[in-house]
């Protein structure tokens, strides 16, 4: 059976100060993402020993920690690629990603109008979560979505290109409780290169959710 493995960073833990510190990124890496790995990949199996004995009474729980899991292993994934030390700014046709920052202009107004949405759905989320911008299969759209834990409150089907991380561990040993600082300075570290790609990748993936008869 095919198992969960915990990705390698794509740079040292001191890559991104001083927006993260980096014991904040060993930590966060090594730790919290690699317990998320290992929770989905237990839960696979007890998910089979279930199907094996025919005793669900369990289910429920298994397949919320399956969501809860796979989720958080999903979006870290695709955390520590979007962040850069050499990142930051607005993506510019000059960069190479105008059709992200045109898509950006289409759906919020202006970069300025998406970049205070996302802010403030990061930086708001009660309890534990993400602030994520997603492209939304049906309308083409991009979207801002407050994820609650790791699977909560998601349009089904969209696909995050941007993930803002607003779990207290993400920024708690820096930033102590102004979660509000630590979104603000998270702009200063995005990678619109690796954006941009996730962008173009989720719009080529077509009839993915209403298949056409």
């Amino acid at each position: 059976m095919a198992v969960y493995t915990l990705p390698e960073l794509p740079y040292d833990y001191s890559e991104l100060e001083p927006v993260i510190n980096p014991q904040i990124i060993e930590l966060h890496h090594d730790k919290h993402h690699a317990a998320y790995v290992k929770g989905a990949n237990d839960t696979l199996e007890q998910l089979a020993e279930a199907r094996d004995k025919e005793q669900w009474g369990s289910i429920n729980g298994l397949e919320k920690n399956l969501a809860f899991h796979l989720s958080g292993h999903i979006l870290h994934s695709i955390y520590w690629h979007n962040m850069t030390g050499d990142g930051g700014g607005e993506p510019l046709a000059a960069d190479g990603v105008g059709d992200l920052a045109d898509a950006i202009a289409e759906s919020f107004g202006s970069f300025a109008g998406f970049k205070a949405q996302l802010t403030k759905a990061a930086a708001t989320t009660q309890g534990s979560g993400w602030g994520v911008l997603a492209h939304e299969p049906l309308s083409g759209r991009l979207i801002v979505e407050q994820v609650y834990d790791h699977q909560g409150n998601v349009g089904q089907g969209s696909v995050p290109i941007l993930v803002f991380d607003a779990w207290e561990h993400a920024f708690y040993l820096q930033y102590k409780n102004q979660k509000v600082d630590f979104i603000e300075a998270m702009w200063a570290v995005v990678n619109w290169q690796d954006v941009a790609k996730r962008y173009q990748a989720a719009k080529a993936r077509t009839d993915v959710l209403l298949l056409k008869p």
